[in-house]
């Protein structure tokens, strides 16, 4: 039998993230595989840094957490995005990581073939709280 949480208890988890990783947080989108775990070194090629909005996710709700406010910047190099990592505000802690998708991935953007000045836009990412 799998574990069961209140909405309250599920809610205030996925709430966490946002709060352990700290406000000015740092969304970077590269290439390749990504890394085994968050405390791996970083992998593939920087196409894109992201300082995320102070504020950058939703409340929780629904079992689930949603970006807040626009997630966009300018691509720094050329390539096809894959992964990407959240870092805290000094960009040197890894508190998650995913895959890339473009309506797909645990990330998802406008466009995954980047140019180097080209905008990037996110377009979908979402925390789901999996005990239900």
């Amino acid at each position: 039998m799998a574990i069961q949480t209140s909405d309250a208890v599920a809610h205030a988890r996925l709430d966490a993230v946002e709060t352990t990783i700290g406000a000015s947080a740092i969304l970077y989108i590269r290439t390749g595989a990504q890394p085994a775990n968050c405390a791996a070194a970083d992998s593939g090629t920087l196409l894109a840094t992201i300082n995320l909005p102070s504020d950058y996710m939703a409340a929780a709700a629904s079992r689930a957490k949603a970006k807040a406010g626009t997630w966009q910047a300018n691509a720094s190099a050329a390539g096809t995005a894959a992964h990407f990592r959240i870092k805290d505000s000094g960009g040197t802690t890894c508190h998650m990581q995913g895959s890339v998708g473009q309506g797909s991935g645990d990330l998802s953007l406008d466009n995954t073939v980047l140019a180097n000045g080209q905008q990037v836009t996110v377009t979908g990412f979402t925390l789901n709280e999996p005990n239900a």
